[in-house]
């Protein structure tokens, strides 16, 4: 009988390279960009095969060290971060930089060399994106970005790992984002782009994703033959969609503009009018929070097009699957069953 895992491999076609498995490890994730088409392919691979089968990961990472530090708050990110770690047999520790910026109290270098010495994994969310890439220049140990003014690279492969359960196979899909051209925006295009989608976002004047970040998309889809395309009608962007998204319309940092943006942003709600344009099988999307009847309505949200709690549950699926391959936990058992697992999926492929 087909494992779960094998029946999504069937569906998908992924079949993620020891190459890519073995490169990831020790590496930073600062930018989704930072990895490369079959590496993004490979977590994701993983991740189904870990949420699948989670009993064969338990103690995969056993007596690692997980630090959090958190300029921002959060709810989903801390949580499931802190729940995958637990369930693969380390632990994480938390320290709470609401009140006071990385940096400030001692330099970024100094902490990077202490940390270094005691945990084995560091995980940031942060305003500055510079915090993270410093952080990841000056320590010897992985670095994730948990989400910065920049992107939301984690968040991104946990969405992706929803549409392909969804949809199996994403080359060739159309995906839309619609709102502000912000960091979980940019980490999407950038992700879409690498798993071959059409991307289409749709943000009002002076509110698209930063033109660097458009560009190096672009260049991603030269060779995946995905599409980039930024454009102001929303209506225009979500009609014949596979998937539509949105976040809220004043991101953390920015609160000082909620009064501004509101008008602004309120033809780029997504409503059952908007979503009607999309194809019938098109699923609704977003992050969290969600700002319930602003930048989506409640119809939407609890409406069966959506996809929002299997995103937030796949947070944590994701993450685990990330830091197995960041940390080297792929060796022993855990590598025996997710290779036991690939080989179960490509014999079932074969059938």
């Amino acid at each position: 009988m087909a494992s779960k895992a094998a029946t999504y491999q069937e569906r998908a076609g992924v079949n993620a390279p020891d190459s890519a498995i073995q490169s990831l490890a020790g590496r930073d994730l600062c930018s989704i960009a930072d990895f490369t088409a079959s590496e993004i392919a490979a977590v994701l691979d993983l991740a189904h095969t870990v949420k699948a089968h989670p009993g064969d990961f338990r103690w995969a990472l056993d007596a690692k060290q997980l630090v959090m530090f958190f300029e921002k708050a959060s709810l989903r990110t801390r949580l499931t971060f802190e729940t995958a770690i637990n369930t693969l047999g380390g632990s994480a520790i938390f320290v709470d930089q609401t009140q006071s910026p990385l940096g400030e109290r001692e330099s970024l270098y100094d902490m990077a060399h202490n940390l270094e010495r005691w945990a084995s994994v560091l995980v940031l969310r942060t305003y500055a994106h510079d915090t993270i890439t410093d952080m990841a220049q000056y320590a010897s140990i992985p670095v994730i970005n948990a989400l910065s003014d920049l992107e939301h690279p984690c968040q991104a492969l946990a969405d992706f790992m929803t549409l392909q359960e969804r949809f199996g196979s994403l080359k060739g899909m159309h995906f839309t984002y619609v709102g502000d051209g912000n960091n979980v925006c940019h980490s999407l295009m950038l992700t879409a782009a690498q798993v071959g989608m059409h991307v289409t976002v749709a943000t009002p004047r002076n509110y698209a994703p930063k033109a660097e970040l458009v560009a190096l998309a672009r260049s991603i889809g030269n060779i995946t033959g995905s599409n980039i395309s930024v454009i102001n009608d929303p209506v225009a962007a979500v009609t014949d969609t596979d998937a539509v998204y949105t976040d809220i319309c004043t991101s953390m940092g920015f609160e000082h503009e909620a009064t501004k943006r509101a008008p602004i942003f309120k033809p780029y709600q997504v409503n059952e009018e908007l979503m009607a344009h999309a194809a019938p099988h098109a699923v609704f999307m977003h992050c969290l929070p969600a700002h319930r009847n602003a930048e989506v309505t409640d119809a939407v949200l609890d409406g069966p097009q959506s996809v929002v709690f299997d995103q937030a549950e796949n947070r944590m699926h994701a993450q685990k699957a990330l830091m197995l391959m960041l940390l080297g936990g792929l060796a022993g058992k855990g590598k025996e069953a997710a290779s036991q697992h690939r080989l179960d999926a490509r014999k079932e492929a074969l059938k």
